[in-house]
């Protein structure tokens, strides 16, 4: 079962979610082969519940994913704490969205959720908890309390950090860092244009069906990390796509010739 755990399905947080893109980026993802994403939505994106609406007045949920034309789609959220850094959280579509809800007053950067506030609310809740690109330079996670950050069940092979600061130096510098901790690392590609789809993803011996069956796995290394030979490629062109989407978007979020 191939999965990317670190997806966005917009063009970037001020963009109206348009379901023609969507479902763009869905069948470009299943026909990069991939099995399944998770997607991991900026929590205080525009318009955020728009995505959930969405899938479900459209897709059939079951088992704690959305199946969207033999695609599965697991909801997550991506969250902003205040000591700065990002967590990934994934989970079942209840779970997501009583998180989503219960950061409605911590929305803006002057009033970002403590880390250990979020590790607290999380842990209410059968959630996949990933430290997002934890060496980034303008989201450091590194920086956090060791014991806080043991908390996480896994850290994140960013496909853009990869391509950002080089490929095996990189994942060298992170697999130190998670054994450090004694984390897993799995895989997500950080994607915002179909282009990046497999540039990093995580192959699992078995196919997960709940949250629950991917933290096993996770946890006791049934799954392999895969990085395309063709990742740099895959990322520089997504952003330079992505890029000239966001040129195109007019006052209300949307491309020009939808307004």
């Amino acid at each position: 079962m191939k999965i990317d755990f670190h997806t966005h399905v917009k063009i970037s947080k001020q963009s109206t979610f348009m379901p023609e893109y969507f479902n763009e980026m869905m069948r470009e993802a299943k026909a990069s082969g991939l099995d399944a994403l998770a997607v991991t939505e900026h929590f205080n994106t525009l318009r955020f519940h728009d995505i959930y609406d969405f899938l479900e007045e459209n897709y059939p949920y079951e088992n704690g994913y959305y199946m969207i034309d033999g695609l599965k789609l697991f909801p997550g959220i991506e969250v902003d704490v205040k000591e700065v850094g990002h967590i990934l959280l994934i989970g079942d579509r209840d779970a997501i969205l009583d998180i989503r809800a219960s950061l409605e007053n911590h929305t803006e950067k002057s009033n970002f959720i403590p880390f250990k506030d979020l590790l607290d609310l999380a842990e209410e809740r059968d959630v996949l908890k990933i430290g997002a690109h934890a060496f980034r330079e303008s989201t450091p996670l590194f920086q956090h309390d060791p014991e806080q950050l043991r908390r996480l069940d896994a850290l994140d092979l960013n496909g853009k950090d990869l391509y950002a600061y080089g490929t095996d130096a990189y994942y060298q510098k992170l697999k130190s860092f998670a054994a450090e901790l004694g984390l897993p690392i799995v895989a997500g590609s950080d994607t915002h244009q179909f282009l990046q789809y497999s540039s990093v993803y995580n192959d699992f011996a078995v196919e997960c069906q709940t949250v629950g069956e991917f933290k096993s796995c996770i946890k006791n290394g049934d799954y392999k990390l895969e990085v395309s030979p063709s990742l740099d490629i895959k990322v520089k062109s997504a952003t330079l796509v992505k890029k000239l989407l966001k040129k195109m978007l007019n006052k209300n979020g949307l491309f020009g010739f939808n307004a």
